[in-house]
């Protein structure tokens, strides 16, 4: 069987004709998933949507609103055949990428306190938690904190990917 690594990997625009599989991947990973609506009007306004492929079948996507000089991740998902593989960090890496070529200010995102993958994968680049918005997310107990992350894009240029965070280079 080969390796993650050494299939061919391709992040790109996601487009309506990504929707079906987006779904059935949403759905896997959420107990309140987002609908397809949801997605189609992320296209529709000019979100910077992003679906990484392997082999041509995507496996994960990730969803960027940008305005005001920041940008905010409001969904990344990978398939749960795939996680752990580090495609959950190529598309943060991408997203990171397209907003310091937009010389964007801060990025923020949400995410679940029970979610300690992704926390430790947002920790690992460099985010920061800097609040708690009460009960944001629904849940089958009702609802569910989101912490909040942000990276300040400035800072964050002057380290390496993936070094610790509490170290600045000056």
């Amino acid at each position: 069987m080969m390796a993650i690594a050494e299939k061919p990997v391709e992040i790109r625009a996601l487009q309506t004709r990504d929707l079906a599989r987006v779904i059935v991947i949403e759905a896997a990973s959420y107990d309140f998933p987002w609908s397809a609506g949801v997605f189609a009007d992320c296209l529709s306004v000019g979100y910077y949507c992003r679906v990484l492929d392997l082999q041509g079948w995507p496996a994960a996507y990730a969803v960027l609103s940008v305005g005001a000089g920041e940008a905010h991740i409001l969904n990344l998902t990978v398939s749960p055949e795939y996680r752990s593989q580090g495609l959950g960090r190529r598309l943060l890496r991408d997203f990171l990428g397209h907003c310091r070529s937009r010389s964007l200010g801060r990025i923020y995102l949400e995410v679940r306190p029970s979610n300690d993958a992704a926390r430790v994968l947002y920790a690992s680049e460099g985010f920061e938690p800097i609040g708690v918005r009460r009960q944001y997310y629904r849940s089958r107990r009702g609802r569910e904190d989101a912490m909040v992350y942000a990276l300040d894009l400035d800072e964050s240029a002057k380290r390496e990917p993936g070094a610790d965070p509490r170290v600045r280079l000056v």
